[in-house]
């Protein structure tokens, strides 16, 4: 779906300018492909550079899914592709079947890019390591100086880099000094001015002074035969006469047909040799067009859609090889002239394409004449700037060393082997070292133990005295990260010294990331271990999602690991992991209630040692109460001074949050009073209270109590004194608690 255009003042500009920085660079990099083929290709090289900046600027500013991003043939399509050129003719093929390889790779490519769009794995491709993606800008770098140099030098017959360095007798002094007055532009522009790119000025600058060589140099004047010169682009005399417009686009028709005649008689490779250099092109140009769209985010604080761009410039190198054009990618340096132009929609790469196309009618007859020596060394200073010198600062930490170990593998894989291996190598490398980094990292985030952290239920002074003492045998390890084959082990001999000597064994998976089913193999040792021992393994806080989007429980119940008669025990939270083993512990005391056993106020610590009469005098005072499970006895924002002793039945406290969520504070049973801090200073109750059971209970208001109190002192000031104990007592076990959860 396509998002209607409008078109404004200064996406004009700006498609204007970024079609003055498009152009040379597309003619450079076309040249810079097809080269290898022979001398009579470099016109098919310009052709294919013009066609590439036109229909991929115009179809993926269309389609795409990032506002005023330029795209044009790039230095990364331009590596890869002359790399292939040079290897098909070593090989031995025809020049033709050559060049129709290199569409065929670039229309695989787009098509590639489309289906990564489709299967919305534009947010994927983004995260390729850098190290990676540095050594292969680095080696992409290397590759375009190693193949630019010859053309520098004036070496023809596709001489390699070394031969051409070596062999002095080969150079040709017009190239050496047509080179280096553009290299030095392109070094010496940007510190000049920033109205014209600098690459406009070093492909004027490198023209010129080629022109001022030939009036003492005859030969240099000659378009027939000049090898160091781009040569006849159809249509033009022998002396560059002017073409019109009309003799351009006829020469640009029969040049986008030529390559797709040889179709019919061609030996091509198989399929599966062109899918990998087209997959390899496919994953760069997208990772090349999507670090530009994050940085374009980033200056015009937008937002790109990564897998709709992706679908854009599929279509665009789609089509552009389709029409013998050269694929490309969203470009920096023509997208940043766009903007500060005044771009702003995407109307402006529509009209840098349009502007490319128009120039070619127009200038053909200059274009046949832009000497190679100039284009060669412009490249030469592109591939420079494509070595990330950074990452040279990542040899001096032995933190980074690894790291910088990939970038200069992958950089020299790149060099003597192909891109395509050091694409492969890269990325083995950076998965070892993220492997590496998990498997060092710690699966234990903290350990603790049941008597430093208790449930959130309100116990009494002689059931805290008790399950202090039996909760030294219960550990509760809290999870982190990945648990996979790469942790399993880690898993296990973190475990290990908690499998003899405890009771129960709480594994808290909160944190964890992702479970593969060497981490399932793992807990079923434990399980195993703890079952011979007549010990339990419990697992809590299972996420619900983990990061993957997979359903953690869901995968267990897959595994068969929380089958009944596996014996291990799952709670939604720690805390109910607690309680439960809390309550084991109680039971088996003694301590606990038994069926129907409904409490007296003597019962109650506070009143044990009062009279009868006080007592009875005490129970007129209050008002009894009968709640249904899960009928609320208070809600947060009431207002009432009332104390409320449970004589039988489970109470739970609750507090709303800001997002309206109720959040668990703690569980009172029979024996234990709730409300005091109502009772104590009669302001609006904090939290709410709800039966967990059938409940029975008592209230005293404070009006009745300070009734009662003026009749019976004793009683009044030790139901005070014991609602500050208790108060004391549970702060003090808070503060214990958040101690042990701070030094873990």
């Amino acid at each position: 779906m396509t998002v209607p255009v409008r078109l404004q003042a200064g996406d004009l500009w700006g498609g204007l300018a970024a079609a003055v920085v498009a152009l040379p660079a597309a003619i450079g990099f076309g040249v810079a492909v097809y080269e290898p083929l022979g001398q009579s290709f470099n016109a098919q090289g310009v052709m294919a550079g013009m066609v590439g900046a036109t229909l991929l600027g115009m179809l993926a500013a269309r389609f795409g899914g990032c506002q005023r991003l330029i795209s044009s043939p790039c230095a990364p399509a331009a590596a890869v592709l002359s790399a292939f050129a040079i290897q098909f003719t070593q090989h031995g093929m025809p020049a033709d079947q050559v060049l129709l390889s290199l569409l065929l790779i670039g229309a695989i490519s787009g098509a590639l890019q489309i289906l990564f769009g489709l299967s919305r794995l534009g947010e994927l491709i983004k995260y390729m390591p850098y190290p990676v993606v540095s050594g292969y800008l680095s080696g992409v770098g290397l590759i375009i100086i190693a193949s630019q140099m010859p053309k520098w030098l004036g070496v023809t017959g596709n001489r390699g880099f070394w031969f051409a360095l070596t062999s002095p007798e080969q150079w040709r002094a017009p190239s050496l000094i047509v080179g280096a007055v553009a290299m030095l532009l392109m070094w010496l522009a940007p510190r000049l001015t920033q109205r014209v790119p600098a690459v406009v000025i070093a492909m004027m600058g490198g023209s010129l002074t080629y022109a001022m060589l030939g009036l003492w140099d005859e030969s240099l004047r000659s378009l027939q035969g000049n090898t160091l010169i781009v040569g006849p682009l159809g249509g033009l005399s022998e002396s560059g006469g002017a073409s019109d417009a009309l003799g351009g686009l006829s020469n640009l028709l029969s040049s986008l047909l030529m390559p797709w005649q040889a179709l019919a008689g061609a030996h091509l490779p198989s399929l599966s040799n062109l899918m990998y250099p087209a997959l390899t092109l496919a994953v760069l140009l997208s990772i090349d067009t999507l670090k530009t769209c994050v940085v374009l985010d980033t200056l015009t604080r937008s937002r790109h859609d990564s897998n709709r761009e992706l679908i854009g410039q599929g279509i665009g190198n789609l089509l552009s090889a389709l029409c013998s054009g050269m694929p490309g990618a969203g470009t920096m340096g023509a997208t940043l002239v766009n903007i500060s132009s005044g771009a702003r929609t995407s109307a402006s790469g529509m009209i840098e394409g349009a502007m490319v196309l128009l120039a070619y009618l127009l200038l053909a007859p200059l274009l046949a004449w832009i000497p190679l020596a100039a284009l060669a060394t412009i490249l030469i200073v592109v591939g420079l700037k494509m070595i990330d010198r950074h990452s040279l600062s990542l040899a001096r930490s032995r933190d980074t060393q690894l790291d910088f170990a990939v970038v200069i593998t992958v950089a020299v894989v790149a060099q003597v082997f192909s891109l395509i291996i050091a694409t492969g190598t890269g990325l083995l490398l950076a998965v070892l070292l993220f492997l590496r980094k998990q498997i060092g990292s710690q699966v234990v985030r903290r350990a603790t133990f049941g008597h430093q952290v208790f449930s959130r239920c309100e116990r009494l002074e002689h059931e805290r005295a008790l399950l202090e003492d039996k909760g030294r045998q219960t550990a509760i390890l809290e999870l982190q990260g990945p648990l996979f084959f790469g942790t399993a082990n880690q898993l296990y001999r973190a475990a290990e010294p908690y499998l003899t000597g405890y009771r129960y064994l709480i594994l808290d998976l909160r944190w964890v990331q992702s479970v593969d089913l060497s981490a399932v193999h793992a807990l079923e040792q434990l399980r195993d271990q703890l079952a011979e021992s007549g010990h339990e393994l419990m697992l809590s806080d299972l996420p619900a999602e983990l990061p993957s989007g997979d359903k953690l429980r869901q995968y267990f119940d897959h595994t068969g690991i929380l089958q009944e008669r596996t014996h291990i025990r799952v709670f939604n939270e720690l805390d109910d992991a607690l309680e439960w083993i809390e309550e084991q512990w109680l039971n088996e005391a003694g301590l606990r209630p038994r069926a129907g056993q409904r409490l007296t106020l003597r019962d109650f610590d506070v009143f044990r040692h009062r009279k009868d009469d006080t007592l009875a005098d005490l129970e007129a005072c209050m008002q009894r109460h009968s709640l249904a499970p899960g009928e609320r006895l208070f809600n947060t924002g009431d207002r009432s001074d009332e104390l409320y002793f449970i004589l039988e039945g489970e109470i739970r406290l609750d507090m709303r949050l800001a997002d309206g969520r109720e959040h668990h504070i703690a569980s009172h049973h029979q024996g234990d009073f709730i409300g005091e801090l109502g009772f104590l200073d009669g302001r609006a109750r904090s939290d709410s209270a709800t039966a967990v059971t059938e409940v029975e209970l008592l209230s005293l208001s404070r009006f009745r109590f300070d009734q009662l109190a003026e009749n019976h002192r004793r009683l009044g000031v030790s139901l005070i004194t014991e609602i500050a104990r208790v108060l004391a007592s549970r702060l003090r076990q808070t503060s214990k608690e958040l101690r042990v959860l701070e030094s873990s």
